[in-house]
């Protein structure tokens, strides 16, 4: 196994926008799959992608572009996974070529709905991958801010370090700093947290709630992230670390977080539907907050932020109701 080997970019969303332009740093090419033929036609015609981040120009000799991920699964070695976590499962489904061979990066902050797997844990149970091949990738880091050339810091996570020290001196550049860690689980359960806690924070912002308030919010959200990853998933791990509290941050607070938007819309009056239809992106929050209570049911770890978004989004309870109740239980 070669790594990095040549790199796949596998989604054409602002997340794989923004790691194609990281990966073209250092890489002298890459494979990119895109489930839309008209999407790489335009994309060649222009040089940018014609739909996300469309600031950022590619020399388009560079890419190998595809709509058929059986090829780009053959003729790559590291396979970097961008797609929405709802839409993982149709895209592998035409998938005949082995992955347990490849080098999987999974940079997907969603669990597999149905099957309530964050990405590495599916594709090693499903498709046989091992851990040691498995990578995930990790903030606090806005596609927006990446295509601004801001610095930004990523964090690798791979129960194999040295795999995980390649891959990541693959992406340091003048503006990406990475670091490894070995808690692959624990970020990504992270990663799936942190956009919940984003969209009550929106929440919150819609219903004019202050900078005070939301400094409490995210400061019990930290505790509350920190009691589920305990349970789910016990190690010797500092949450204070960037991929852990800094990811919750910036994803709390920015207004180039999608979640904190869509949250924000909820607390405006904004039905779910018509939120997710106004904003043409996906919100991932949305989908884990779902995930998060069906693992919950199991777990019976005290989560009230989690089960106040869930109550206001699927149970549709009023977002004041809700958020009043989680004012009168913080500290």
């Amino acid at each position: 196994m070669k790594i990095p080997g040549k790199i796949a970019i596998m989604g054409g969303g602002s997340w794989a926008t923004a790691l194609a332009k990281i990966a073209l740093t250092q890489a002298e090419s890459i494979n990119w799959y895109m489930r839309r033929d008209d999407r790489i036609e335009e994309f060649k015609r222009l040089g940018h992608n014609p739909a996300y981040l469309t600031s950022v120009r590619f020399n388009t000799k560079k890419i190998s572009f595809s709509s058929d991920i059986n090829k780009v699964v053959r003729e790559s070695d590291t396979l970097i996974f961008v797609t929405p976590s709802p839409y993982l499962k149709s895209h592998l489904k035409k998938l005949k070529v082995r992955l347990k061979d490849k080098f999987i990066v999974t940079a997907i902050k969603g669990i597999v709905p149905d099957e309530n797997m964050i990405i590495s844990e599916y594709f090693h149970k499903v498709y046989d991958v091992p851990e040691e091949n498995i990578a995930v990738l990790a903030g606090p880091c806005h596609a927006e801010e990446v295509a601004l050339e801001r610095l930004s810091y990523l964090t690798v996570g791979c129960k194999d370090l040295e795999k995980a020290k390649i891959f990541a001196g693959q992406l340091t550049g003048h503006y990406i700093k990475t670091s490894v860690n070995i808690d692959v689980a624990g970020i990504e359960y992270a990663s799936v947290l942190k956009n919940v806690y984003a969209i009550a924070a929106g929440i919150c912002s819609g219903l004019k709630f202050g900078d005070n308030f939301q400094a409490v919010l995210v400061s019990n959200a930290l505790q509350e992230m920190n009691r589920f990853l305990d349970t789910v998933h016990p190690l010797n791990r500092c949450t204070n670390d960037s991929a852990y509290l800094g990811d919750l941050l910036v994803t709390s607070y920015s207004n180039f977080s999608r979640n904190r938007v869509f949250g924000t819309m909820i607390g405006k009056g904004y039905s779910v539907k018509s939120a997710q239809i106004e904003m043409e992106m996906i919100a991932e929050g949305y989908y884990g907050t779902k995930c998060i209570k069906e693992l919950n049911k199991h777990l019976h770890v005290n989560m009230p932020i989690v089960d106040a978004v869930y109550n206001i989004l699927y149970e549709k309870i009023s977002p004041m109701i809700e958020i009043k109740l989680l004012t009168d239980s913080f500290r």
